[in-house]
């Protein structure tokens, strides 16, 4: 059986929103709905009936994303009701899990054409009540914020895996010495990026607002923050740490969306594609150490493609916290940290779960046509101790 290339097409997002922000009003089906039909509505030769799939990751999925918000994403967008619609989940890598999923369909050729994405509206994302273990209980019962993080966590668990993700970072810094002057340095660097790329109009080709939301740019980017500002915030996780509110990212709402197509659902696009994916890997380490969940499954993508750091021109990478990005480019000495993240990250930019990955697999394709060729790498940590990686060329 041959193994087909896969194409990125066109890749989609939302501006992100703040918690509480913007977006807040907007249910994720609907932010889900809104990114697959400008993918369809900005390819106009494309049949949707030729849709062989929709693949969405969504990290939480208790509240309006049940039921398979990829699913229910289609029938709102008005796409045929033939085009089918499944949900993914690896927590903060689910987008990009989507896109992986998509691409390999494609390669095996189960689809021609696929749209691939995430969703998530951590604003929305309800509390939830458990079952009681008998009926009709006296007592007062717990309601579990489903925002982020672990609940009704099984007692099996060892405590050491089960920490708040903060204290992870925490564990991250202790383990490479990063002080907070650096995390605070390194997050006024990414709204220093993002900043000049939303001015420069660098993101202009990829974000499609949202109608009747007044929202034209992500909503965390501080323009003005300075290391004085960033100083004065208290440590969220520790007494006496160094992770603040400042240096990780913020709770966010948000939708991406890629459109992905072999030589034949290529030409039925009538575009010329912005990259082709080439490698993806996917590794675990202790859940405590999930930060550096990436460290390994770069390493294997790149060996997969046969490319070195030295051959990367352009590396999304996650940015969950400070202590966390940094504690990777800490295992990586060989890479040139000018390539990450050139746009800004995610602690400007935003984190809303299950769409990060879409997003930043849609920035390194965008990024590598305009480039007009190169190798980029899209890569994300993953809660409860996991790492994803996707090499993309052009």
């Amino acid at each position: 059986m041959s193994i087909r290339d896969v194409y990125i097409v066109d890749a989609v997002r939302t501006p992100i929103g703040r918690f509480g922000g913007a977006l807040s009003g907007v249910r994720p089906d609907d932010l889900a709905a809104h990114v697959v039909r400008a993918l369809v509505d900005r390819t106009p030769d494309l049949d949707p009936a030729r849709i062989d799939d929709v693949v969405f990751g969504d990290a939480n999925g208790a509240g309006e994303d049940n039921r398979d918000v990829a699913r229910m994403a289609v029938l709102l967008a008005g796409l045929p009701v033939s085009v089918p619609g499944v949900t993914v989940n690896r927590l903060c890598g689910s987008g990009l899990e989507a896109v992986v999923q998509a691409a390999r369909a494609i390669a095996l050729g189960d689809a021609s054409v696929a749209i691939a994405g995430g969703v998530e509206s951590m604003s929305r994302a309800p509390w939830v009540l458990q079952k009681p273990e008998r009926a009709f209980p006296a007592g007062h019962q717990q309601l579990h914020s489903t925002t982020l993080g672990w609940r009704m966590t099984n007692p099996k668990m060892p405590a050491e895996w089960t920490v708040q993700l903060g204290e992870g970072a925490e564990q991250v810094a202790d383990k490479h010495g990063i002080g907070r002057e650096q995390q605070d340095a390194f997050a006024l660097e990414s709204h220093r990026r993002a900043a000049e790329a939303w001015a420069k109009g660098l993101y202009d080709t990829e974000v499609v607002g949202y109608e009747g939301v007044d929202l034209t740019r992500d909503e965390c980017i501080r323009d003005t923050t300075s290391m004085e500002a960033l100083a004065k915030l208290k440590p969220a996780f520790r007494p006496t740490g160094t992770v603040t509110a400042g240096n990780a990212s913020p709770l966010n709402d948000g939708a991406a969306a890629l459109l992905l197509v072999d030589e034949e659902g290529l030409r039925a696009t009538g575009r010329e594609p912005l990259a082709r994916v080439r490698a993806s890997a996917v590794t675990g380490i202790e859940p405590q150490l999930f930060g550096l969940g990436p460290v390994e499954a770069v390493r294997r993508a790149l060996g997969k493609a046969d490319r070195s750091f030295a051959d990367l021109n352009v590396f999304e990478l996650n940015e969950a916290f400070a202590a966390q990005a940094l504690g990777c480019l800490a295992e990586w000495p060989e890479l040139d940290p000018a390539v990450v993240n050139p746009r800004g990250g995610a602690i400007a930019i935003g984190h809303p779960l299950g769409a990060s990955g879409a997003r930043l697999a849609g920035a390194v394709a965008h990024q590598l046509a305009a480039a007009g060729s190169g190798t980029g790498l899209a890569a994300l940590c993953i809660g409860v101790g996991q790492g994803l990686a996707l090499v993309l060329e052009r």
